[in-house]
């Protein structure tokens, strides 16, 4: 009996402690922050370092955020993402929160998060995904993720 159980016992085991390591990972969105007041330092600062804002939109209940903001912060991905743009995230809730800056920039999460907007250091929209480019994050690598963001870079 406990032969037949093993297999079930393991995988719940096994699905336990992904939840509790993915529970321990910090969250990238700052639900409580004043997004508005964070755009705007991004702006700031992207124009003392003549760069320009790539603002992400999304959520911390959305996996696929989640995982982008992994891959943003590490290889190919981060090192293109740091010598181009400074990032701001914006928390969009479950679509209740900040969407009057999604409308600024273009709204590009209408089709999915994450979703992300290019703003000139003068804070002037510029590029934005508009068809869920990077909605299924999760299942994209570096070089499709790398394509994503050279697209916005043109």
């Amino acid at each position: 009996m406990l032969r037949a159980l093993r297999p079930a016992l393991n995988a719940l085991i096994l699905a336990t402690l992904t939840a509790s390591a993915f529970a321990a990972e910090p969250l990238p969105y700052n639900e409580s922050a004043d997004a508005r007041a964070e755009l705007k330092a991004a702006i700031a600062q992207a124009k003392s370092q003549k760069k320009h804002v790539l603002v992400v939109f999304g959520a911390n209940w959305c996996k696929d955020c989640r995982e982008l903001a992994r891959k943003m912060a590490e290889g190919t991905v981060a090192q293109h993402v740091a010598k181009q743009y400074v990032v701001t995230k914006v928390d969009i809730g479950n679509w209740d929160r900040n969407q009057d800056i999604a409308a600024d920039c273009g709204n590009p999460s209408k089709k999915g998060i994450p979703a992300v907007a290019v703003l000139g250091a003068d804070g002037k929209l510029r590029k934005a995904t508009s068809a869920g480019e990077l909605a299924s994050a999760r299942d994209m690598g570096e070089a499709e993720l790398m394509a994503v963001f050279e697209q916005l870079a043109k």
